[in-house]
């Protein structure tokens, strides 16, 4: 049966299954705009804390890392009580909707892309600090250059970053709802279709979902090598 399920999950896949790729624009929408938000706040957010010293700097710091672990089901639960309506944002009408499902995710990649460019940027500047005062450059002016120069880097951590929202179901499901046509994407669909035992359409999107995964870390692996070229 298995087998068979197999075969019919290739027969959607090659011949364009609508529902199935429905699910799969859903998905790459929801976390490309998740990551892309989550990159323009958290990458300079990351350099900043390697760049300034402020009052309570190392408490910013251990926050950023224990936050890269944050449970993906304790994300939902904020998202989920700030957006209900009983919540201070109720009244924009967000839950369950792809909206929400954004919001979600950047709260879960947003620490990861901070963190790791924080400590990729503190490397840059022990390695430059010399110049960037000689030339009596701001800290200000610093960053577009730091960050300019970890690019290949910060590529490989957004990557791990789309990596970590794609995969993604606990908050997503919370705050989406999984709604046929709505918010239903990959992770969620699979879990549904798996517990309806219609394994066909979950083993197609698992294959899907495999992929794309197996793609992110093959271009992560070229980038990081890409730059140790270049640094080499």
């Amino acid at each position: 049966m298995e087998e068979n399920a197999f075969y019919v999950a290739l027969s959607l896949l090659v011949n364009l299954d609508a529902s199935l790729y429905q699910i799969v624009v859903l998905s790459l929408q929801v976390s490309l705009l998740a990551v892309l938000i989550a990159a323009a706040l958290g990458f300079p957010l990351g350099a900043a804390v390697a760049l300034w010293q402020f009052p309570g700097r190392g408490g910013v710091i251990v926050a950023l890392n224990a936050l890269m672990g944050l449970p993906p089901v304790v994300a939902g639960l904020g998202v989920y009580l700030l957006l209900s309506r009983a919540g201070p944002l109720g009244e924009l009408g967000l839950l369950f909707t792809p909206s929400a499902m954004v919001i979600a995710q950047v709260i879960l990649v947003l620490p990861i892309l901070a963190a790791l460019s924080r400590q990729k940027v503190e490397e840059l500047l022990g390695e430059y600090r010399e110049q960037f005062v000689s030339l009596g450059m701001s800290r200000a002016c610093m960053m577009p250059t730091l960050l300019w120069d970890a690019r290949f880097a910060l590529l490989t951590v957004l990557l791990a970053g789309f990596g970590r929202a794609s995969a993604e179901v606990g908050a997503v499901m919370m705050v989406g709802g999984n709604i046929d046509g709505v918010t239903r994407v990959m992770t969620t669909a699979i879990v549904l279709e798996t517990s309806k035992g219609a394994l066909p359409l979950a083993l197609g999107l698992g294959i899907v979902l495999l992929t794309l995964v197996m793609v992110i870390n093959a271009t992560a692996y070229i980038l990081s090598e890409t730059a140790k070229r270049r640094m080499g």
